[in-house]
Formats: C-alpha cells, sequence, structure tokens
C-alpha cells in the first residue's frame, strides 16, 4: 500500500528533477529572450532591406508630394464641335455596341422611351450620367457640346431636337 502512494507522488513532480536542471532552465530562460533581442535589433537596423518605395525614390517621393488638383486653361473662345465630332469621340463607343446597357445610336425602338424626357432630360441625363454611363460633364467637351452630341444620338433614333447653338450667339440675339 505504500508503494502505490509513492508512485502517485512520482506522477506529479514536473520536468526539472535535480538542482543542475533547476540552474540549466534559469539561464536558458534568461539568455534565449536576449539572443533573440539582439537578433531582431539586428535585422531592423540592416541595410540591406528594401523599402517601400525605395527602388525609385525621386519617383517615390514625387508621388507622395503630387499636387490633389490641377488647373487646366483652355481656349474659351475656340470653336465648339459638332454633334457627331462629340459623339465620334465620346460616345461611339458603347453607343454603337449597345455596351452596359447604352441605347444604340439609330435604333428607334432603343429610344423611344428616352425620348419622352425631352431633351433636358436627356441632356442632364448625360451630364450627371445614367445607369452604367459614367457623368460626360467636365471632361475634353463643354456643356453644349455635350447636348449637340445627345441631339445627334437621339435625332438619329427618330428624335425632333433642335441642335443648341452657342451661348455667346445666344446671348447676341
Amino acid at each position: 500500500m505504500s508503494d502505490n502512494s509513492h508512485d502517485q507522488h512520482e506522477a506529479h513532480t514536473g520536468p526539472v528533477k535535480t538542482p543542475k536542471q533547476m540552474l540549466m532552465v534559469s539561464v536558458a530562460s534568461f539568455v534565449i529572450p536576449v539572443f533573440i533581442i539582439i537578433g531582431l535589433v539586428f535585422y531592423v537596423t540592416s541595410d540591406n532591406k528594401p523599402a517601400a518605395g525605395a527602388v525609385d525614390m525621386e519617383k517615390a517621393t514625387a508621388q507622395r508630394i503630387q499636387k490633389v488638383g490641377v488647373v487646366e486653361v483652355r481656349d474659351a473662345n475656340r470653336p465648339l464641335k459638332n454633334g457627331e465630332e462629340v459623339y465620334k469621340a465620346q460616345c461611339a463607343a458603347c453607343h454603337d455596341s449597345g455596351a452596359a446597357g447604352a441605347p444604340k445610336y439609330a435604333v428607334a425602338a432603343a429610344w423611344s422611351s428616352r425620348l419622352g424626357l425631352g431633351l433636358n432630360g436627356l441632356v442632364n441625363s448625360a451630364l450627371k450620367g445614367k445607369g452604367g454611363m459614367g457623368a460626360q460633364g467636365g471632361g475634353d467637351f463643354n456643356d453644349t457640346e455635350i447636348a449637340r452630341a445627345v441631339v445627334h444620338l437621339a435625332n438619329s433614333a427618330g428624335g425632333k431636337f433642335e441642335v443648341p447653338k452657342a451661348p455667346a450667339a445666344e446671348a447676341a440675339k
């Protein structure tokens, strides 16, 4: 009976059984973290790691300090483009193929419901964007030129809208 109690006592002892083992565990618990810290310091301070943007410092710096906005000076007195020119440059990519649900050029069935919006409604949709079409206002063409493209596109499908005049021409009347 006494042998059983001795076996149970042995089962509850830890992995360190001698004072020499205890000394080794104590030294290792202090020495190993010190070497890990020294290794991390050497890694952090080493010069052979490329930093973000370090390949081309001039380009990376220029990208970080680039201007938020730009001012583009345009000739306000340039002649306005007609609707067909603007359509070919800005609208034809989607309206010729019907991409992203765009009503096709000269297809009356696709335009019948849209023509009911009137010229102002169509131009407003073009300038602000609608569905898959992004806003066209503020791009390479001014609002009058975009309106001319809308008239060209709508009239090709049976619309009877008048081509917008240049703002200076309206003011002269």
